[in-house]
This record gives structure tokens, sequence and C-alpha cells, in this order.
């Protein structure tokens, strides 16, 4: 155990972020440089090294938190960025972007504040990058065997790594310019600054995986022949099919999916573009969609010089503390204020878009919205309701639908579909197709990205034991694990 009496004397503190009026005017990380060293050691001392370490159940990565906790609070530094990587290839990625569910499980939020978990853990790991302890693993004999991963997002970052470790030859194809999926072009820089992708990328080069960017599976490379080619296909596309608005005027301009907006932002700051194709500067700005994606198309807005920018959500604003309904450990659904929302603009609930309106020239400039209701179990609008704002720039955050179907991959392979579009597989993440396997969002549907990476993590194990009949590799879930609910 770390400091026994910890969790009595040390209260919970977070890594404070940088002022909002300084931090809009750059892309930079939003937390102040240096500053979470100095608090690591005590807050990672609150941990109580539980009997019964419920944060283990409520990361699916199977986190060793307690003890790289211990390892924080003596100072040892590489002994827990060992115990770390012991079930996260990632935890740079983990640390900055997932919502922690961990700390919603730790057994000291029973009755107070949760152990910074997410904190610690991207200390650890920060430190780690910066004395070199962090190196490439490569395997120490090659099997013979090739795999090729489709989808450079966590999950599929995740499978090549453990799958080239193990000694395979792996391909990673990517249909963008560069490998990150949706860490490099959906998570702004403000959120992940890009060179974190950048460094893991050449530790896995250099532990011998091959990236292949700009070339789509399904459109460049047919996906019947890629399986010919290959001894093992994983395909890792994500769930990149965006959900729709099918209202009056979606298609004025200005009216985009968020995958459109945000991923063109980000390209600028990759020096692809001196100003974005698609920008909120000088406009009103609307967000439909209240989570995390919608809150990241708020942040740039911001940084892009938006008039106004307002974020609407269908459902009920949630409260402040954790619900009756939904006991500790599981996770719950809370009023999130992020760093976007701290910088500015308006959040309204319980609303839903009817239509916009927009001018001569086919630019949107008004969106109409009612107030909605649940009714026996049925969202209704609130007669009188109907007001309009302005908005010159709406982004539709509002989630995914499934894996792409438009660019032939799934019928060249044959793959089956489950009802909710995702690419269906059986307990060892194969699909219908054999040697063929799904990993991540593809498979699972929109999730987390602890999630991702536990699916790459598990599928490379099921590749592995396919390609050699046995398999060292861990597997920290099943495909059909699911985030602890009641």
């Amino acid at each position: 155990m770390a400091d026994p009496k910890g969790f009595l004397t040390t209260d919970r503190e977070v890594a404070p972020s940088r002022p909002a009026a300084e931090r809009v005017r750059d892309w930079n990380e939003v937390a102040v440089p240096g500053a979470l060293l100095p608090i690591l050691g005590k807050q990672a001392g609150r941990c109580m090294d539980c009997g019964i370490p419920f944060c283990h159940n409520g990361c699916p990565l199977g986190n060793l938190i307690p003890e790289w906790n211990d390892y924080a609070y003596r100072g040892d530094w590489r002994a827990a960025s060992e115990r770390l990587h012991a079930t996260n290839n990632f935890p740079e990625f983990t640390g900055r972007l997932c919502p922690a569910p961990c700390e919603s499980a730790c057994v000291l939020g029973i009755n107070q504040q949760p152990v910074t978990i997410k904190n610690v853990e991207v200390g650890i790991i920060d430190k780690a990058w910066a004395a070199g302890d962090v190196t490439p693993q490569p395997p120490e004999r090659l099997s013979g065997r090739t795999v090729a991963v489709i989808g450079s997002g966590p999950a599929g970052l995740a499978a090549a790594q453990q799958l080239t470790r193990a000694g395979h030859t792996v391909a990673v194809y990517e249909r963008a310019d560069r490998i990150g999926g949706l860490l490099r072009y959906g998570i702004p820089e403000f959120k992940m600054e890009k060179r974190h992708i950048n460094r893991r990328i050449e530790q896995m080069r250099a532990e011998g995986t091959k990236f292949r960017t700009e070339v789509e599976i399904g459109r460049d490379i047919d996906g019947a022949k890629l399986r010919r080619r290959y001894d093992a296909v994983v395909i890792a596309a994500g769930a990149t099919t965006s959900r729709d608005l099918p209202v009056p005027g979606r298609e004025l301009k200005g009216v985009h999916f968020a995958m459109e907006y945000l991923p063109v932002a980000n390209k600028v700051q990759e020096g692809d573009y001196v100003a974005p194709t698609i920008t909120a500067e000088g406009k009103h700005v609307v967000v439909i969609g209240g989570g995390d994606t919608g809150a990241d198309c708020v942040g740039t807005a911001h940084r892009q010089g938006a008039l106004s920018v307002t974020q609407l959500e269908i459902m009920p604003r949630p409260s402040d503390s954790r619900p009756a309904g939904q006991p500790w450990p599981t996770f719950p659904l809370l009023y999130k204020v992020t760093s976007a929302h701290e910088e500015g603009g308006e959040r309204v609930y319980s609303v839903s878009t009817t239509r916009f309106e927009g001018d001569e020239d086919g630019n949107v400039q008004w969106l109409h919205l009612v107030e909605v209701e649940f009714k026996d179990g049925k969202l209704e609008q609130k007669p009188g309701t109907e007001r309009r704002i302005p908005a010159q720039l709406v982004t539709l955050a509002m989630g995914f639908t499934g894996t792409d179907r438009e660019n032939g991959l799934v019928e060249q392979l044959g793959l089956e579909l489950d009802a909710r579009g995702n690419v269906a597989r059986d307990a060892d993440f194969a699909t219908n197709v054999p040697g063929v396997f799904v990993a991540g969002d593809a498979g699972r549907g929109q999730s987390l990205i602890v999630w991702a990476i536990a699916e790459g993590r598990s599928a490379a194990r099921s590749v592995d034991r396919f390609l050699t009949g046995a398999s060292t590799l861990p597997a920290p879930i099943r495909p059909t694990d699911r985030a602890l609910a009641v």
C-alpha cells in the first residue's frame, strides 16, 4: 500500500489547466506544462490498495492501478511504467482521452472523491518518455506469418503492436495520409498533441510494424485480394458512419458532420492548410450533440474565433452528482464540464432541431428548435416552445451508426453484419470469413478508447492462436463484454 493514511490526509487535486483566455489563442494542450509532477506522488498515495480493487473492473484493460499508484507514490517511475505497460499499449492516449470509468469504480469514491487515476497514469507515462524508459520491443524471432490490419486507430495499433511483438510480420493500412485514425484527425490538438502519436509510431516501426498510408481497402485494394495476400486480416476500421439529421434544410451550405469539420482543423495544425476549409471564424456556431465529439467541436470553434457557440442536446441535463439509479461502481451519467465548456458558449438541453433556414445563396442562417420532454417513455415536443437561433455553421456530432459500407470492403469479403450495422464476430473476434477478425468500433460499435485498445489486444491473441495454434498474448475482454451497468 502506498500511504496507509493518504486517503484521510490528502484531498483530491487534479492537474491545473491554463487560463481559458490564454489557451483559446493556441492549440496546445490545456494542462499547465510540468504542473502535474509535483502533486503526483501524494495523489497516488490516496490509493487504498483495496482488497478487491474495483478500478480493475471499471477499466476493460484491467489496468493494475493499485500497483502503479504504489510505485508512483514511492518515486519508482520505471517500475510504475512497466506495470502501466503490462496492460496498456498506449497509456499516454488513454490518460488524456479516456473519461476514466476506473475513477467511477474507485472504492474511495463511495464516500469521498476518487483517486485521480487518470492524472497519475498520464504522469507516469510522460515521465517514462522523458527518462527514455519507453523503448522498442522487437520480437526475438519471426514466425514467418503475415497479418494485415485495416485501420490505424487505437484498436488497430494495439492489435498490430501485439502481433508484431509475437513475431508476425504486420502491415497496417490506413486510408488517411497519416497514421492514427480518429486519434489523428478526430481528436483536436488541444486535447492531445499529435507528437504523442508520432513517437509511438516510431516505436512500432522500430519493432518491425509496417505502415501503408493513403490506401483504402475496398477502393484501392480489393478486400478479397488482401485476404489472399496475408495469412490473417484484422479489421479495425472503426464505426465511421456518422448519424445524420434528416430535417428540412439539411442540404444547406454550412451544415457539416463533426468528422468533416474536425479533421480540417487538425490538418491546419499538421501544416497541410494555411487556413481551414470549414471555419467558425466570425460565425454563430451550433453544435448538435452533447457528447465528447460535440465538446471537441465547441473547443475548436472557440479557437477559430466564433462569434457564439451553442451546444444542443436532446436529452435532459444530467445531474451534478451520482443519481440513485446509477449506483457505484457503475459509470454514472453526470453533468460534465470539459475544458471546451470552460472556455465559453451555451449548452441547451431537452431540445430537438426541427429545420434549418438559409439565405438566398443557400447558406444556413438559422436553426429552428423545439423543447422536448419524456412522456410515458417517449420523447414528445412541447407545444408553444418553438424558436430559432442564429447559425452560420452547424456541426452534427450525434454519434455513429456502424462501419463504413460505401468503400466495398464488407461486400468484397462477404462479411456478415449484426443488427446494429457492425461487423459480426464470434467469441474469438473472428468473422464469418476464415482468417478475418474484427476489433474495436467496427465490431463493438461506437465506444471508448480503453475498449478499443482492449479489443485490439484481445483480437491479437485470437489471431496469434489462429496462426500458431497457441498464444501467450493477453486477452483482457471478450467480444460480448460490456461496461458495468444497472
